[in-house]
């Protein structure tokens, strides 16, 4: 079997043509590092190579599924990278290749030609509801949470899958507010195909990959390819281009930097604390005043 650095990936025991690939830092809640979204793709290419697997099943060890990008490290920190420039003028480009990149490693378990199943329990967050949405299949546990949390500020999901998959009125309701839903709700909406009580999860996934793998792969391939065309002839890869480029914009405009220098200055925790309490976000030249003063506390970098 492949070795990963975030997840693994093996047959299931008891069946083998249900693949099941695990995000493996349960220390961490399973957060995006950089190696993370190309060893999605590297797993789903393995499943995808062998003739046994027909469904694979994507799950998240641990406490929960994922809680998305490790912004501790991206927005506490002081660091040099493509998506966060501290020390040179931002570089749109930079930044939109590695979160394209990322976008489109997400983006392999939706053009896998084995089917995909997200099994939610916990939290499916911010850059962890992107890779549960680019399954095609989700069930969640009834008290498992699903949303976009920083599209309040810092952030646009890149995936743009929030209105392919709920439809414009329920996806701007979450893209305005950045609020989050429980897996009933999900249910309710549409998102989920199924929610069920936490201690049935496993059960009820592997019950649903159990039928979907007795498919021939062709069969399920082709199933596959006419609704995902569906969903490209609607406009799929524009509006992800369109968030991509967005969600770069939403880290480096006044908002997005009062937002990582305060979390600089505070740490992270208060930071979301303030983002997700609903008081107002610091905009335009209130944002810039604010920068000013954190900036004019700050120590002078080594």
């Amino acid at each position: 079997m492949p070795v990963f650095d975030t997840l693994r990936i093996d047959h299931d025991p008891q069946n083998p043509r249900v693949a099941r690939l695990l995000l493996n830092r349960a220390e961490h809640y399973n957060a995006i590092t950089d190696r993370t979204p190309a060893d999605i793709r590297a797993a789903v290419e393995w499943a995808n190579a062998d003739p046994a697997v027909h469904v694979i099943v994507v799950e998240g060890a641990g406490k929960g599924f994922c809680g998305g990008y490790d912004l501790v490290h991206y927005g506490q920190g002081d660091i040099d990278h493509p998506c966060q420039q501290e020390r040179h003028p931002w570089d749109p480009m930079a930044d939109y290749a590695v979160m394209k990149r990322n976008t489109e490693d997400f983006m392999s378990l939706w053009r896998s030609a084995k089917p995909t199943i997200a099994k939610v329990h916990g939290a499916a967050v911010a850059g962890g509801s992107d890779i549960a949405l680019c399954c095609d299949l989700l069930v969640i546990a009834e008290d498992a949470r699903i949303g976009y949390m920083p599209t309040r500020v810092w952030g646009c999901p890149t995936t743009a899958m929030w209105t392919y998959r709920l439809g414009p009125a329920r996806a701007k309701q979450l893209m305005f507010t950045g609020d989050v839903i429980d897996g009933r709700t999900a249910l309710a909406w549409g998102l989920a195909n199924e929610a069920v009580p936490a201690d049935q999860l496993d059960a009820r996934t592997m019950a649903l990959a159990e039928r979907i793998a007795g498919v021939p792969s062709s069969h399920l391939a082709m199933h596959k390819l006419v609704v995902n065309q569906v969903m490209l002839t609607m406009g799929l890869e524009q509006s992800q281009q369109m968030a991509t480029v967005f969600d770069g914009i939403t880290r480096h405009n006044p908002e997005g930097l009062w937002f990582r220098r305060y979390a600089q200055e505070k740490g992270f925790k208060a930071a979301v604390q303030w983002r997700d309490s609903g008081q107002p976000i610091p905009e335009g030249d209130e944002a810039r005043a604010l920068i000013r003063e954190m900036e004019s506390r700050r120590p002078p970098r080594g």
